[in-house]
């Protein structure tokens, strides 16, 4: 990415220009994907094809709407004191948003002009595609980590493990604060070896204020029936209780919060 695009003429250094990105959805007033009452603004395109997607509908650009990243300021604009109130903010997620990555630029810097916190949902296999100056206007970054061996990360991403470590620890040199994510899917991401692998990993970070495991669920199934793609997680069951809570506890005996 050349961010130099961020001060081409007619736009003033600190306001980012148009760019034109494709927008999939908008949900006002979420409360799972940040600090407060989030504007999360989820972004078309992924490389990753994991297993448990539930927005498969979110693979592809073309899936989204062509949107000017004005537009979508214009839009957050009219929410800056409902979510200041919230002590809340902004969130681009996806699909994978750093597929589009000038256009994240472009919307984190006019967030940020407009005082709002700003959160990155992100798997970080893109994370070379966030340089320096997109990341400046990162308050957050979601990171969701789908495994922690390459074989288990390939067999339920397609796409390898390593540029996510990499881009955790660019994300621990420069300070930059993480919310871990991990989807436990029972025999699939429930090997408790790797679970104890990945705390140690996250707690050496430095960086990793909380831990959220989120159960496995099947909400999103439909959409892969509907989109004519094959399920291989139907037959699958949620984690047990007790399963979640004894992963929860792996990562706090690291000394992080995890819920």
């Amino acid at each position: 990415m050349n961010s130099r695009f961020l001060d081409q003429p007619g736009h003033p250094s600190g306001e980012a220009p148009s760019v034109r990105g494709w927008v999939h959805s908008v949900e006002t007033g979420g409360t799972v994907d940040g600090p407060g009452l989030r504007y999360v603004l989820f972004l078309a395109g992924c490389p990753l094809r994991c297993q448990y997607c539930h927005n498969p509908d979110t693979r592809h650009m073309h899936d989204g709407t062509p949107t000017q990243s004005t537009e979508v300021l214009s839009e957050i604009a009219t929410y800056v004191n409902f979510l200041k109130r919230g002590h809340g903010g902004v969130t681009i997620s996806g699909g994978e948003p750093m597929v589009q990555p000038e256009f994240c630029a472009a919307v984190l810097r006019g967030a940020k002009a407009l005082g709002l916190h700003t959160a990155l949902d992100t798997s970080g296999f893109l994370g070379a595609h966030a340089d320096d100056f997109l990341l400046a206007d990162v308050d957050l970054v979601l990171l969701d980590i789908k495994a922690f061996s390459e074989a288990t990360h390939r067999r339920l991403a397609h796409v390898p493990l390593r540029p996510t470590l990499e881009f955790a620890e660019r994300l621990s040199l420069l300070g930059k604060p993480i919310w871990l994510r991990y989807v436990l899917v029972p025999g699939l991401t429930d090997d408790l070896k790797e679970i104890e692998g990945l705390a140690g990993f996250a707690a050496g970070l430095g960086v990793v204020e909380r831990v959220d495991v989120l159960p496995f669920h099947k909400m999103g199934e439909y959409k892969w029936r509907t989109l004519g793609l094959p399920y291989t997680l139907a037959d699958t069951e949620p984690p047990s209780a007790a399963l979640t809570e004894r992963v929860r506890g792996i990562f706090r005996a690291q000394g992080l919060r995890a819920a």
